[in-house]
């Protein structure tokens, strides 16, 4: 990558390198069960090889794009306050690692622990030490924060005009809302997700208890920043990245927009169904799981009608047009409904697969962890981490069949890359170092 401020950027600093006494060990490099450990991918053979990145976020909104550039060969120095870290750290799960609950375990992969107090001066110089050999900074703080600190575009790009910066807020950087607190429950509420989730006329519900608006906002900022590197290389200039947590929900709500702006059509709550197409929703089976079926074209009802052996359902004097089974909903669900409640999850889905009708399980994390397909496709990445035991974790997406992804580690154990980067990347004497870390600067 070109790098701002003439400067040569070094290799990728190695995991594990020397520390003094005073500095956390760094972790070590977990073994992923089931794969020739020679046969995973070094960081020079994967496409974001070269490319450094500053996570100097919290929680996940923003971080979670940097542990996927991680995953594909990108150095991700996580900058943390050196009292406490990322808040995420405590969020979630407890582990038997004081610093790090499951989910910081999960979503801090293929990260090293930097600890800086960007609140003091001398934190905030090395601070932009570190950005003059970066190529990516990544923040979620609420807009003016980095600019309180004396981290604004002005002077960061100044550092490194090649910098490319991801900014994600709940409302984004600009607009009368700029200043609100953001996190993905109110992003799913505000972008009109929520207002979709649950019964006709009943209390909207959570859509899901997982912080959809966090990761979907990260991968937007994931592509924003291929982007913005794309254009960095060809002229040598960065830029920034602005986003939105809820904008990145809204992007993902269909044609609703569309809908109400040409007719004044506003979607309401469909419950477990919807009203464009029937049956389609998720039904229950005698043994009591669920299933979910897709029937959106008269060809799929008609091969869900010879599934359930009433092939006369699907003629066009009865249900077979989609105009008369949306008329008659309630009746269609109900004969949908009585059949697959007569029958186990597995026989259903039998019925069904070989019918060619569109049927899925509504699984449980249970199910999915005992489902072949989670498994042949490696979704479930089993790590060992001394001191734990084996972690499992979703595995890497997208599959790259030249130059896959992996998991270098888990989420790092606080500061244990520290000495480490201000020593090799930084030049910063031992006695320095050691003089930062009595004034908790770093």
């Amino acid at each position: 990558m070109k790098q701002g401020a003439g400067t040569t950027k070094s290799a990728p600093l190695r995991s594990g390198s020397a520390a003094n006494a005073d500095e956390t060990p760094a972790s070590p490099q977990p073994q992923q069960d089931g794969q020739d450990q020679e046969r995973l991918p070094d960081n020079e053979n994967l496409p974001m090889s070269g490319v450094r990145v500053i996570d100097v976020g919290t929680f996940l909104a923003g971080p979670y794009a940097a542990s996927m550039l991680g995953e594909f060969g990108a150095e991700i120095l996580k900058v943390e306050h050196p009292i406490a870290g990322d808040p995420m750290r405590r969020f979630g799960t407890a582990s038997k690692r004081h610093d790090a609950t499951l989910a910081w375990l999960s979503e801090g992969r293929n990260k090293k622990s930097v600890t800086l107090d960007l609140r003091q001066q001398e934190g905030v110089e090395l601070f932009l030490k570190l950005v003059a050999k970066s190529d990516v900074l990544i923040e979620n703080f609420r807009p003016g924060t980095m600019e309180e600190w004396g981290l604004g575009w002005d002077v960061l790009s100044k550092a490194n005009p090649g910098l490319v910066m991801l900014r994600v807020s709940g409302y984004g950087q600009t607009g009368p809302y700029r200043n609100r607190s953001g996190f993905a429950h109110i992003a799913h509420g505000f972008a009109g997700l929520s207002y979709l989730a649950g019964f006709p006329g009943e209390t909207p519900v959570v859509p899901g208890t997982t912080p959809l608006g966090d990761y979907l906002s990260s991968l937007y900022g994931a592509i924003g920043i291929l982007l913005a590197l794309r254009h960095s290389e060809a002229t040598g200039e960065g830029q920034i990245i602005d986003i939105g947590i809820y904008e990145a929900v809204f992007r993902q709500m269909d044609e609703i927009a569309a809908a109400y702006g040409l007719f004044g059509k506003v979607r309401e709550r469909e419950g477990a169904g919807s009203y464009v197409a029937v049956p389609h929703g998720h039904f229950r089976t005698v043994d009591d799981k669920w299933v979910a079926i897709a029937c959106t074209t008269d060809k799929m009802f008609e091969r869900i009608a010879a599934a359930m052996g009433r092939p006369e359902l699907a003629s066009a004097e009865v249900y077979g047009n989609q105009r008369k089974r949306l008329a008659a909903r309630d009746e269609v669900n109900r004969i949908v409904i009585e059949w697959v409640g007569s029958l186990t999850r597995d026989e259903i889905m039998k019925l069904c697969i070989d019918g060619e009708v569109p049927i899925g399980k509504v699984n449980s994390i249970a199910d999915i962890f005992e489902d072949e397909h989670f498994l042949a496709r490696g979704n479930l990445a089993r790590l060992k981490e001394e001191g734990l035991g084996e972690v499992v974790v979703p595995g890497v997406v997208p599959t790259l069949s030249e130059t896959p992804g992996r998991i270098s580690n888990l989420g790092p154990p606080l500061g244990n890359a520290t000495y480490e980067v201000l020593r090799e990347l930084l030049g910063i004497s031992a006695q320095e170092i050691q003089r930062l870390r009595q004034r908790k600067i770093i």
